[in-house]
């Protein structure tokens, strides 16, 4: 059993707000995305990114009949084609519209998404949005930033200063929308009964530390409360962006 609560804020600073997050504990589905672009075009490339998934997924529940038009990864499962896929036609969908509106020119959103099948949870993402899992009081980020810092880092930066001191640190280097191909991130791993997942934007990690989202979500609250707490931090600490929360506990019925 799955329950969840997302809760995204425009913030101190901006007039719109260009996250957009979906959360539906039957589909399993979970998904927040945080778009870039003038003239609100942020806020349209989050919201087609979001909803596309959301339809794709909504619709490919038989895996007898399950088709993709960006190619199947055999070594996969079936559950991470589906959302892979998914995340494809997002980004497809993005390109267009950016092609078929002027004011769109170069908009795009990253995006991380979870998609659960029983205990078993897939994760996708694209750009610097980040999925952490709470297990035994301990918080571990699933997803790598696709941002010049991590790209820096993982190319042998001798340390993290260095990264966090870079003029371009926070350029995104993977977005969707950005080109017709982007950078799919899966992965997969098993949860157990109790743990927990948080989605969020930068708005959200990009101030407040992980020991400090790990204290806030091993309080003994709810996940509305945990996710109204971290938004809450994340403005406390001096956010000046939009900050989306979304958290997940899973709750496995052979232990309740």
């Amino acid at each position: 059993m799955l329950t969840s609560f997302g809760i995204s804020d425009a913030g101190p600073v901006r007039s719109n707000n260009e996250d957009c997050f979906f959360s539906d504990d039957g589909l399993s589905l979970y998904v927040v995305a945080d778009g870039m672009g003038g003239h609100a075009a942020g806020e349209v490339a989050s919201r087609l990114a979001v909803d596309a998934i959301e339809q794709f997924i909504r619709s490919a529940d038989d895996p007898a009949e399950f088709s993709s038009a960006c190619g199947i990864d055999p070594e996969l499962s079936y559950t991470a084609n589906r959302l892979r896929t998914a995340i494809c036609l997002a980004n497809r969908r993005v390109c267009e519209a950016a092609e078929a509106h002027a004011e769109y020119a170069g908009m795009g959103t990253t995006v991380v998404c979870a998609l659960l099948n029983g205990s078993s949870v897939t994760i996708g993402h694209v750009g610097d949005s980040r999925l952490y899992i709470l297990a035994d009081g301990k918080l571990t980020a699933r997803t790598q930033d696709d941002t010049w810092a991590a790209f820096l880092l993982a190319n042998g930066a001798q340390s993290t200063l260095i990264a966090e001191q870079h003029p371009l640190r926070n350029v995104l280097t993977n977005v969707l929308g950005a080109r017709e191909e982007a950078e799919i991130h899966l992965t997969e791993c098993e949860l157990a009964h109790g743990q927990m997942l948080l989605l969020c934007t930068d708005g959200v990690h990009g101030v407040v530390d992980d020991d400090v989202l790990s204290g806030i979500m091993s309080a003994n609250h709810e996940p509305d409360a945990i996710a109204r707490a971290l938004v809450a931090a994340a403005f406390e600490h001096g956010s000046r962006d939009n900050a989306t929360a979304l958290v997940v506990r899973y709750h496995d019925s052979a232990s309740s």
